[in-house]
């Protein structure tokens, strides 16, 4: 069980710490040999700055034993050559409950991605629904447990919130993004656990902020410095929270929240406007059924 709000121990005379309880999770994530920043289809992206992919994959390979390490799960998709955007696994399904929704990219440079990964589930004995609205997956889609927070303005459609619902069978609460800097909901939010989210006030539109009060009244609010190191571009198993290592502000908040931070250097994957969840997949439920590639 979660504690929401700090408890008062008169033995102690001191706040006591809410009980986080952190849970296995089982991520998917793509080798990142071909990452590079060739385009522009974001405002993080600048090809004329210089990319180290070896710095790049030594940090990508520490996020990655860092999740073992936590006690998770982690499955490796191969990078393709000419997508260097693939790293970013979480960007082409969301898997609810067992049932993987596919992504359908909005820029033509990423669209190849959904084929290569609906084949890497196929393989495994896993049919992934083909969209037929714009989605983004997990860059616009973050499961709580209990509702599916969908994020529109930029990438994501907002028909594809209606499709996502059908298809998941979940309720789906839709969020309005409304700064070009955090075009996904990813970079402008992230669940902790069922009941805590945190996230930026000012990359949402005025009513989507109202609703995101209403839904999550104790959330953990980001200021501009934690939102512009793309800090809340999280990954959060309950009580783990694996962030960009500049959020420092956003790390002390967790912490005094009863969460156990952890700050991980992804200054190569930020130069294309991604950190530590753009780069993994959750497959929620897919423990028991997901079987080894045909050889």
């Amino acid at each position: 069980m979660t504690l929401s709000v700090p408890r008062f121990d008169p033995a102690r005379g001191a706040l006591e710490l809410p009980v986080r309880l952190a849970s296995p999770r089982h991520y998917l994530m793509c080798s990142p040999e071909h990452f590079d920043v060739t385009y522009v289809i974001n405002p993080w992206m600048d090809p004329s700055q210089d990319v180290d992919v070896a710095r790049a994959t030594q940090q990508w390979e520490a996020l990655r034993e860092l999740y073992a390490s936590l006690g998770h799960r982690v499955e490796v998709i191969a990078g393709v050559p000419g997508l260097p955007d693939m790293v970013f696994a979480a960007n082409s399904a969301t898997v609810v409950d067992g049932v993987a929704y596919g992504a359908r990219f909005r820029t033509t440079q990423r669209a190849p991605e959904a084929a290569l990964y609906a084949r890497w589930f196929a393989e495994r004995g896993v049919a992934v629904l083909v969209p037929t609205a714009v989605n983004e997956a997990e860059g616009d889609f973050a499961w709580t447990g209990r509702v599916l927070l969908a994020g529109t303005g930029f990438r994501t459609e907002a028909g594809a919130h209606a499709e996502a619902q059908e298809v998941l069978g979940v309720p789906v609460v839709s969020l309005t993004l409304t700064d070009p800097r955090y075009y996904h909901l990813d970079t402008a939010l992230v669940v902790l656990d069922a009941d805590t989210v945190a996230y930026y006030p000012l990359a949402f539109s005025p009513g989507s902020r109202k609703v995101l009060a209403r839904l999550f009244p104790d959330a953990v609010l980001a200021d501009a410095a934690d939102a512009g190191c793309l800090g809340l571009n999280a990954v959060s198993d309950g009580r783990n929270v694996v962030l960009a290592q500049e959020a420092t502000r956003l790390a002390g908040l967790l912490a005094e929240r009863g969460f156990a931070p952890h700050l991980v250097d992804v200054s190569e994957l930020r130069k294309a406007g991604g950190g530590p969840k753009c780069v993994t997949m959750e497959l929620r439920g897919l423990q028991h059924t997901l079987r080894a590639a045909r050889g």
